[in-house]
């Protein structure tokens, strides 16, 4: 089942596109990891298929009303403020404003699985504003996670995190995909990108330039033409690894 249809999705900085005719297709159970330099049009992309930019062409979220898009994509944004010294319960009951037609049983319980999830059923009374930002920015995937909507669409989700965070993070994307959800984010490391994701698309200057498994994604003419780098893979018992090695001059 198809979570998300963009064709032909642009969207300009003044006459400058930043996204320039994207076409792409998510399907349930996929993990999609966009990568690319910075500049390349990840949070524009993420933006415009969710209505939150102008953009020219189609996508199958930003035609739906507010209500059935809250329904059917969860976003998690860059920006990581927490404004108020709520509870992290509280601040993770937000995500639940599209669903609240379940009931506060089925509001308390996606409270304690999201919570579960990032490892901060301990933290529910504290204030979110005493945390660190580290424990912050997984408080606010808490919050995403709790909206239980088909897709999800992150930027930039494990910018910051620890390693160990990282990896359970990571491993809570891959294991939606597992249940049939999809999710989209965009991701700077490439190494946990080619771990955990099912797939990978490749943007350079608003344009795909590469679509598929992240082994075939990530070949050396890729990494050289888009990030100007050379890379090492292997494949371990622990899954493949991948490492940028060095700047090719």
């Amino acid at each position: 089942m198809s979570l998300l249809q963009l064709t032909g999705l642009s969207v300009l900085r003044g006459q400058c596109p930043v996204v320039d005719r994207v076409s792409l297709t998510v399907e349930a159970g996929e993990f999609v990891g966009l990568i690319g330099p910075n500049g390349a049009g990840k949070t524009s992309l993420l933006r415009g298929a969710l209505g939150l930019l102008p953009h020219l062409g189609h996508s199958s979220l930003a035609v739906l009303p507010p209500l059935a898009r809250a329904r059917a994509a969860a976003f998690l944004p860059q920006g990581r403020e927490i404004a108020w010294p709520v509870s992290v319960a509280a601040l993770v009951a937000l995500g639940r404003g599209a669903q609240r037609t379940r009931g506060a049983v089925a509001d308390r319980a996606a409270v304690d699985l999201a919570l579960a999830r990032m490892g901060l059923s301990g933290f529910r009374d504290r204030p979110a504003t005493a945390l660190s930002g580290g424990e912050q920015a997984r408080v606010l995937i808490a919050r995403a996670l709790a909206q239980e909507t088909p897709l999800l669409l992150a930027d930039e989700p494990v910018a910051g995190l620890d390693p160990e965070a990282q990896l359970r993070t990571m491993e809570v994307f891959a294991g939606l995909a597992r249940e049939g959800r999809g999710v989209v984010a965009s991701i700077h490391d490439l190494g946990l990108a080619a771990r955990a994701c099912t797939r990978l698309v490749l943007l350079h200057r608003g344009q795909i330039v590469a679509d598929g498994a992240p082994r075939e994604v990530l070949s050396e003419a890729n990494l050289a033409e888009v990030f100007g780098v050379r890379g090492f893979h292997a494949e371990t018992p622990d899954g493949p690894v991948f490492q940028p090695m060095g700047v090719i001059r």
